[in-house]
């Protein structure tokens, strides 16, 4: 996963404004009061909102489970000194320093298919996070994967790259499963084609908000979307903010 789509992604998402996403973790710092010095990253993927916080000059720590991901990463934060870039995974990562900020966006925990696994992530993240840190994380709501996304095909048709994007959503087990095929254009005019398939799970709020309890969070809250605003039967992506 993420082999040749790791060198594509950024051209995949250009519709993220990830400058926007980067803004709206600051609203949420300014709302409880925090102002970090040190920094987690959790699957940081390309880098496009570490670079915000890197540019702004806070001590950035970032993995990913992609190494093909972080060298991308890395090309675009190599020219800082203040940032340090790792390959570890979510679930059992380690790191000898406590935090002031954890963040996961970008959906990576729906990445994460087994509720004892995620239970496992959020533990490591509380033993991680300083005693008066924040964790800031998002998830496709389960309305997005089995409505949104559902059992649909998406194909798109760019000027270098062409893709067929199929969906199941398995009911009884709530994973998403993406099926994409690829056909990108290479420097002599013909067109390469490889596949990639990813899972996402389907997480019902409620039982995500129990995780984060059985891990030792006090207070837990969630918001619709970038807003402020209670998530609602129809939200599609969920932000938490999670307090020791």
């Amino acid at each position: 996963m993420y082999g040749d789509f790791a060198f594509i992604y950024d051209s995949l998402m250009t519709d993220v404004d990830y400058e926007n996403w980067y803004s709206y973790i600051k609203l949420i710092l300014d709302k409880y009061n925090k102002n970090p010095k040190s920094i987690l990253e959790m699957a940081c993927g390309t880098g496009n909102i570490s670079y915000y916080f890197a540019k702004d000059g806070y001590d950035l720590t970032c993995f990913d489970l992609s190494s093909d991901m972080l060298s991308i990463a890395y090309n675009k934060l190599n020219q800082f000194k203040n940032v340090t870039l790792l390959n570890q995974n979510m679930i059992d990562f380690k790191i000898n320093k406590e935090f002031d900020l954890i963040i996961c966006l970008c959906d990576s925990i729906n990445y994460i298919i087994e509720k004892e696994h995620l239970l496992k992530t959020f533990r490591n993240v509380r033993e991680h996070l300083s005693q008066n840190g924040i964790f800031v994380f998002d998830i496709n709501s389960y309305y997005k994967l089995e409505e949104i996304i559902g059992n649909n095909t998406f194909i798109e048709d760019r000027e270098d790259i062409f893709y067929i994007w199929q969906n199941y959503f398995d009911c009884k087990d709530n994973i998403s499963h993406f099926y994409l095929t690829f056909f990108v254009k290479e420097q002599n005019g013909l067109f390469r084609r490889f596949h990639e398939d990813h899972l996402e799970k389907a997480y019902k709020l409620e039982e995500v908000i129990e995780l984060l309890d059985m891990a030792g969070f006090s207070q837990i809250y969630s918001y619709d979307g970038f807003s402020f605003k209670a998530p609602n039967k129809r939200s599609e992506r969920i932000h938490f903010v999670c307090l020791p």
